[in-house]
């Protein structure tokens, strides 16, 4: 960690739950704590809207509530909030540009409803460089303790075809920080002609998986060496990757996966795991930009 934590605040009940989350993140790295509300004021507004005074008044009751909760909860914790003005995504991702992470809040769970693309979380995470954590709201509630784990696992999908350094130095920091175990997830999806042909070696799947979870270990090594406090173990699931890592973080206080750095305007900037498992998983997911 360097020095500070920054969380975007909407005034959304995720926000909120975002904000205590991301507070919880500094008190443990002895970092700051930076609230941002980014103001849009668009010259042909769609619908009516507050004028400025208004939208001032609120925006700084915002802040404030915000800043008095953090600091009764956390009061040895540095907390700073500003107000931005500009498009809200490109605002953020400036905001944190030497923050160690931003934190945004993210809504419920399932399909795209569950998680709006084109929202402001949605355009941010798949342009930030720095590390972005979507939490949700579990249950309804705004306090961490009441809905997910702040005491699980770490959990990191990694893909062995790629460069996953910046994931794992991540994953295990986070772990080293927090005390807590690690776990290195691969997962993969057996060649169709396994299904086919069984017979001809029961045991060719497990030899894969074996293999795998060798390399997984080659993988860790520098990490495991450079972190010797953290207690972790490699998993090789067969599986669809996405449900797998899912699955895996049931319960977990932090879900780390990658996005690779685009420089293209054109194409997808998030791959089709990430995407699929900031959709779907109920713990907080860090998204790593890396090459």
């Amino acid at each position: 960690m360097a020095s500070l934590v920054t969380v975007g605040l909407d005034g959304s009940r995720e926000s909120v739950t975002a904000a205590l989350w991301a507070a919880r993140e500094a008190d443990l790295g002895s970092v700051s704590l930076d609230l941002v509300h980014v103001e849009e004021w668009l010259d042909q507004p769609p619908l009516p809207v507050a004028s400025a005074e208004v939208q001032r008044r609120w925006t700084e009751g915002l802040l404030r509530e915000a800043s008095e909760e953090v600091r009764r909860l956390y009061p040895d914790l540095e907390v700073t909030s500003r107000r931005l003005h500009g498009i809200p995504a490109i605002a953020l991702i400036h905001a944190a540009a030497s923050s160690d992470m931003l934190v945004l809040g993210s809504r419920g769970l399932g399909s795209v409803a569950g998680f709006i693309l084109g929202s402001v979380a949605g355009d941010t995470v798949v342009v930030a460089e720095r590390p972005v954590v979507l939490v949700r709201s579990p249950h309804g509630t705004v306090t961490p303790a009441d809905g997910f784990s702040t005491e699980g696992a770490i959990v990191v999908g990694v893909d062995l075809g790629r460069p996953c350094g910046g994931l794992l130095a991540f994953a295990f920091d986070e772990a080293s920080r927090r005390r807590c175990p690690l776990r290195v997830v691969h997962a993969w999806t057996a060649p169709p002609v396994l299904s086919y042909a069984p017979s001809l070696d029961p045991g060719v799947q497990d030899e894969m998986s074996h293999g795998l979870a060798t390399d997984l270990g080659t993988m860790t090594r520098p990490w495991s060496e450079k972190f010797p406090e953290v207690k972790f173990d490699v998993q090789v699931r067969v599986g669809q990757p996405a449900i797998q890592l899912v699955e895996a973080a049931h319960g977990a206080a932090l879900l780390v996966v990658g996005r690779r750095i685009r420089r293209s305007v054109f194409g997808a900037h998030m791959g089709s795991i990430a995407h699929a498992v900031v959709h779907r998983a109920a713990a907080p997911v860090a998204v790593v930009a890396h090459e």
